[in-house]
């Protein structure tokens, strides 16, 4: 299956994969119209593709709203003769998901809901779901999860996740509605905001201030960088079969502690600066995925070697200085400080 998909509504845009994603895909579609709805929360920056609002681009429409806002979601689909809605709307911080779960709910489910009742009644070519290897729950120490793997969240976040996965399936089956769900394992790069795990570690060593780490340090995640990420998503789009879950992986499991040293390493600070702080509920233990089914049926594979990844991405986060001093508000520190204060 070859869509010929040229209107596309994403939601959540100026966060860090869609930002991305929005960046890749029109750097190399020259007759794509992208139309990005994004609430703007804490994590959402239009900084992220401020190069398209500076140039003008016509093939690039950004819209202040809601995904739940159920007058604002069909308006846009008509509007702008929408054929392919990209939801990468979420709430997406599990410690934040800990501390207070009800906007989870709100965004990730309630939603994710409202638009796929405005893409059906659209008629919309294709509803695409973005979501995470979290929905699958914790692996022992072999094997891989696979797109048949039963759903086990074991956070408020990824129950969020997993709820509107399962909402996605039923529009597919109830309804008829073509819909792909891709499930990626943990993302890096740029534009990542400051409170997950690779960035904070890089602003932190650079203030030689101390890392916390949850509690052994021995917790495994398969990491992806994210051009290598929306490369899948783009080919799911493209290419994906109606009803179709597909797993993108990095090949590249690490531990906590290997992916912390490995950026103290780089940036030359000392291992010392590490604290092992108080774990967090309900923390997995290891996540790795078996990309095999995209790469049989999408030509999925990933590029990007974490080594590369990560000296590329502490070189970006270091060219872009004044992006992170406008990302770091006090409503970001007043969290970071509040939550790994309670853990010490």
């Amino acid at each position: 299956m070859q869509r010929r998909l040229n209107r596309i509504l994403v939601t959540g845009g100026c966060g860090f994969i869609a930002s991305n994603f929005i960046l890749a895909l029109l750097e190399r579609r020259k007759d794509m119209l992208v139309v990005n709805l994004d609430k703007l929360t804490y994590a959402g920056n239009k900084m992220n593709l401020l190069a398209l609002e500076q140039a003008q681009d016509s093939r690039y429409v950004f819209v202040h709203g809601d995904i739940a806002d159920q007058e604002l979601v069909p308006r846009l689909l008509a509007e702008h003769r929408i054929q392919a809605v990209l939801n990468f709307a979420a709430e997406s911080h599990v410690d934040r998901s800990i501390h207070d779960s009800s906007p989870f709910i709100t965004t990730n489910i309630q939603g994710t809901h409202n638009l796929l009742e405005a893409s059906r009644k659209a008629g919309i070519e294709l509803f695409l779901q973005v979501s995470t290897d979290e929905v699958y729950g914790t692996l022992g120490p072999k094997g891989l999860f696979t797109e048949d793997t039963p759903l086990a969240p074991n956070s408020p976040y990824s129950a969020s996740k997993a709820s509107a996965d399962l909402l996605v399936r039923a529009y597919h089956e109830t309804y008829g509605l073509p819909t792909v769900i891709t499930r990626c394992s943990n993302n890096y790069g740029p534009f990542q905001f400051p409170e997950k795990l690779i960035p904070l570690m890089i602003t932190l060593a650079w203030e030689d201030k101390p890392l916390p780490v949850y509690g052994d340090g021995a917790n495994i995640r398969d990491w992806i960088h994210v051009l290598d990420h929306c490369r899948g998503v783009e080919l799911a789009m493209d290419q994906g079969r109606s009803g179709a879950v597909y797993n993108f992986g990095g090949d590249a499991e690490r531990t906590n502690i290997q992916v912390v040293t490995s950026i103290l390493d780089l940036l030359g600070k000392p291992h010392s600066l590490i604290r092992y702080v108080q774990d967090r509920p309900g923390h997995d233990r290891r996540y790795a995925m078996d990309f095999s089914l995209p790469a049989r049926e999408l030509g999925f594979a990933p590029s990007v070697t974490f080594e590369q990844g990560l000296q590329e991405t502490i070189q970006w986060y270091g060219d872009n200085r004044e992006w992170l001093r406008r990302v770091q508000d006090g409503s970001y520190r007043d969290f970071m400080d509040a939550w790994y204060g309670e853990r010490r």
